[in-house]
């Protein structure tokens, strides 16, 4: 059993790594949690002149600096003056240079949200009448890329270091006192103030490149640095680097001082020092999430912010505690069941307090039950629901195994305490009768009759025979010292994984473990996914700002079919351009502009963000070269691709589509 124990172990690491991978490179580009509500202009219109400036709606706050709205003209020239202000309750506008010609102008956007996620878009307006423009935006969202990934696995990395750090001190302190003096645990608690430590310090220099451009360059631009220290973000990474001082000395007192202590009194009034020290220290950890992400926006955010508190501290507690029980379970010469059993008390507290405060954070951040298929926030949640039912039922098996184990020990304790009652006090006043000599000699003997072989039947290493002292033979008595050591520990773990209620009890904790490297992952990047509230309220007012939308929609769209007198140009005009019944005119004419007499025009509306359509329309023709149709249906608002079929022969056909904003 020994020799498996580094295989599971690695086994283990490989399962993380591998399940981080996936689920951070799914997660990228990362989905943003202020999304655009309305704008003014609206997106797709045609204004008849010229607006003064250009305001944007997010359904929450986002903190926005000079340069981060650029609104390009057609040739992809900027005509904002680059200085944004606060108009209202989350709007925010640039002003426009005057004099602006006709055309299709684009608006780019690229700010931070409340709750410290990168956000970006980019729309179009026309002034008089569209126009071709030269005007590409990526398609490379905010916080995508390869700085998007280093900074996904960065906060992975903190979660998984504050579970560590917490969890095992919590466990040491509450559950196995005597703990605190094996190096496996001690090493596991020091890994995790590490991984949390650098994983932050990772992240404030990679939190300017990632809010920005995103170019791996950037990562070590100083002046971004600063700029990230002035924001909510750069401010909570700084006092998690205060506090991790603070937890530096907190583990040096408790594998330190603390475990050198003897005085049974000395040793209760340190714990309970220690037991205060760390709760202020994990609390204050805890809160460098809450203040700065998705607690710290939306409704209720005073009770939310102390819920998720707690909520982060019952996942140390209970998935550190875990990997602390592992680490004894493979590494430790033994671990008392009383222990085990103090810790399952306090893991089912654990997930109480898990289950109450995650019931309270759905309702936040969903708000309705369609939220939970009808959004990615809501079905990640049901994923992290399922793996949690999965870990509690792994749980049950686990306390099982401790019931049993610690049957076996109590059973163990009876047996001793029986036969040492049973222990006739005659024998052993007759065996101290002996002279020294002559038990020395029966021994002695004793020992020389015994055959070599029995050694190799009871299965025991047989420990390296003493040299004789004297003769400056130090080194040899070293080694000796050493051997003995080895062949101890060797007789420890063989005894170890020969109980098998211990080795269940291992087997069913890293199932556990497993699963809560799973459970970790989810939860990475679900803190990085836009609420369902966010997305339906977004949707909400999306649509009901296209509802009182005015103006009409117009594209152009060139055509060839191919034929002789094929070329042309079909301007497809919708009116008012917005969710629900719309008025629809296609005007199809020559190069030279005049009227194309054409046999045959359909047009058809696809939006393939939510795989709708594409949804026919068939026209009448009411003149040469003019074709329309009334109370044509738009469900939802979105980036919607209008195709044209134009037919200018009896052979002669081709379809051509243009995207444009509808609602």
């Amino acid at each position: 059993m020994s020799q498996t124990i580094a295989p599971r172990v690695r086994t283990l690491l490989l399962l993380l790594l591998a399940v981080t991978g996936a689920l951070l490179a799914g997660s990228a580009p990362v989905s943003a949690h202020a999304a655009l509500t309305a704008s003014d202009p609206q997106q797709g219109s045609v204004v008849k002149e010229a607006p003064a400036q250009v305001s944007l709606t997010f359904s929450e706050g986002v903190a926005m600096s000079d340069g981060s709205v650029r609104v390009l003209d057609p040739k992809g020239k900027r005509v904002d003056t680059g200085k944004s202000s606060e108009q209202g309750t989350n709007t925010y506008s640039v002003k426009l240079h005057s004099g602006l010609p006709d055309g299709t102008f684009t608006v780019t956007y690229q700010v931070v949200s409340a709750d410290s996620h990168p956000v970006s878009g980019a729309f179009t307006f026309s002034i008089g009448a569209p126009s071709t423009t030269s005007v590409s935006v990526s398609d490379q969202e905010a916080g995508g890329g390869v700085v998007g990934g280093l900074y996904g696995f960065a906060r992975y990395l903190s979660y998984a270091g504050f579970i560590l750090l917490v969890g095992g001190a919590a466990f040491v302190l509450a559950c196995w006192q005597r703990g605190t003096g094996e190096r496996s645990v001690q090493r596991l608690v020091v890994s995790g103030w590490l991984a949390l430590t650098g994983a932050t310090l990772a992240m404030l220099l990679l939190r300017g490149s990632y809010t920005g451009s995103g170019k791996v360059g950037d990562i070590f631009d100083l002046s971004l640095l600063s700029d990230v220290l002035q924001t909510k973000t750069g401010a909570a990474l700084v006092s998690r680097l205060l506090l991790l001082a603070a937890g530096a000395l907190f583990i040096a007192v408790l594998f330190g001082a603390y475990e050198k202590r003897e005085d049974d009194e000395e040793k209760g009034d340190l714990t309970f020092g220690l037991a205060i020290g760390g709760f202020v220290v994990a609390a204050g950890l805890a809160a460098t999430w809450a203040m700065a992400e998705h607690a710290s926006t939306g409704i209720q955010t005073g009770i939310s912010m102390p819920v998720d508190v707690l909520h982060l501290l019952a996942v140390a507690v209970w998935l550190g505690g875990l990997s602390t029980l592992l680490v004894a379970l493979y590494r430790a010469p033994s671990i008392e069941p009383a222990a085990v059993r103090r810790f399952s008390r306090i893991a089912f507290g654990s997930v109480a307090v898990l289950a109450a405060t995650g019931i309270y954070q759905s309702w936040r951040q969903l708000g309705s039950w369609s939220a939970f298929t009808g959004t990615s926030y809501g079905q990640l949640l049901l994923v992290k629901i399922g793996l949690v039912v999965v870990l509690v039922g792994i749980a049950w098996i686990s306390r099982r195994w401790t019931a049993r184990l610690s049957q076996a020990s109590a059973a163990k304790t009876v047996k001793a305490a029986k036969t040492s009652a049973a222990t006739p006090v005659k024998a052993t006043t007759k065996a101290s009768a002996k002279t020294p000599a002559k038990a020395s000699a029966k021994t002695s003997a004793a020992a020389s009759e015994k055959p070599e072989d029995e050694d190799r039947e009871t299965g025991d290493e047989k420990e390296p025979a003493a040299t004789p002292a004297g003769g400056g033979d130090g080194k040899r008595a070293t080694q000796l010292a050493r051997q003995r050591a080895a062949v101890a520990t060797a007789r420890e773990k063989r005894v170890r994984d020969a109980d098998p209620l211990r080795s269940g009890l291992r087997r069913s904790v890293l199932a556990e473990a497993g699963v809560a490297v799973v459970l970790l992952a989810v939860t990475t990047v679900l803190t990085s996914t836009e609420p369902g509230r966010t997305v339906e309220e977004a949707e909400a007012a999306t649509a009901a700002s296209s509802q009182e939308a005015t103006g009409a929609l117009a594209v152009d769209i060139p055509f060839d079919t191919g034929g002789k007198d094929g070329k042309g140009l079909a301007r497809v005009e919708i009116d008012p351009a917005r969710v629900g019944g719309n008025d629809m005119h296609v005007y199809v004419q020559r190069p030279n502009g005049k009227a194309f007499d054409i046999p045959e025009v359909k047009v058809s509306f696809t939006l393939k963000a939510k795989d709708i359509g594409p949804l026919p329309v068939v026209p009448d023709r009411i003149a040469t070269g003019h074709w329309t149709a009334s109370g044509v249906q738009i469900p939802m608002a979105g980036n919607w691709a209008i195709a044209v079929t134009v037919r200018t022969s009896d052979i002669d056909q081709v379809t051509v589509d243009k995207n444009a904003q509808i609602g």
